[in-house]
């Protein structure tokens, strides 16, 4: 049972409500408001009798089990029951994702895979991998199952593993001329108004070839230095310098 209201507009324009005791019956499947009593016009109604009653049936029956009032109303109005389906968070990666409209990212990813057809939404799919290193960290596959149950991507219902793999490798056959870097450091240094003359590069899971090699050997000039360093040396940071912007 629940309250169920109800106005009527008298001819000088005003509204008057009113309020019933009605409960639902159902009537070739669907849902019917059935009053039971008329409590009378809302304005005149004894509010301090209906607490006292409300209270009275608390006390004997408690608080029930059955729909609140609020679901009861709602099936007077032909609404169907609401169940929750799905809860995921979304707070840090559209957070992330904020940040990554602002770097420009997904624009200059968006750019230099322009003319290619792609099932998925790539830059999404990319979006989603740095938001699982940002946020909690794991495998491909880990990240793929991540982004489809644990959290809510922006823009991404969900992805496997393979389309993980897969926009890795068209990212990196399309951006040969590192433009999606160029538009993150120009973004990030006008963003910060940086001035910069050294950027420095981790390097740990990097290594260099050399076309040809040295022709001086071992100890004789400056070639020496250049084997010996080849030979022996193990960089794991090295510096690239830039003129200011």
């Amino acid at each position: 049972m629940y309250l169920r209201f109800s106005q009527r507009a008298n001819a000088d324009g005003t509204l008057v409500r009113y309020v019933a005791l009605a409960h639902n019956r159902r009537v070739d499947g669907k849902a019917k408001p059935d009053v039971l009593m008329n409590l009378g016009r809302v304005d005149r109604l004894d509010t301090d009798g209906l607490l006292r009653l409300a209270a009275s049936i608390r006390k004997h029956f408690g608080d029930g089990g059955g729909l609140t009032d609020s679901a009861e109303a709602g099936l007077a109005a032909g609404a169907a029951p609401m169940a929750v389906a799905d809860a995921r968070p979304i707070g840090t990666a559209w957070l992330l994702d904020a940040l990554w409209t602002r770097l420009e990212i997904g624009t200059s990813i968006k750019r230099i895979t322009d003319g290619r057809r792609f099932t998925t939404a790539v830059e999404r799919v990319l979006f989603a991998l740095v938001c699982n290193r940002a946020i909690a960290p794991m495998s491909k596959l880990g990240a793929a199952e991540w982004a489809t149950e644990d959290v809510v991507i922006p823009g991404l219902a969900g992805m496997d593993d393979d389309q993980a793999y897969r926009a890795m490798d068209l990212l990196v056959e399309a951006d040969t001329q590192g433009q999606v870097q160029q538009a993150v450091f120009f973004a990030v240094a006008n963003l910060l108004n940086l001035e910069v003359d050294v950027l420095y590069f981790d390097t740990t899971s990097t290594y260099f070839e050399a076309d040809s090699e040295d022709q001086d050997e071992p100890g004789e000039g400056e070639g020496a230095d250049r084997a010996g360093f080849a030979a022996t040396a193990s960089p794991r940071t090295t510096a690239t310098t830039c003129p200011r912007s």
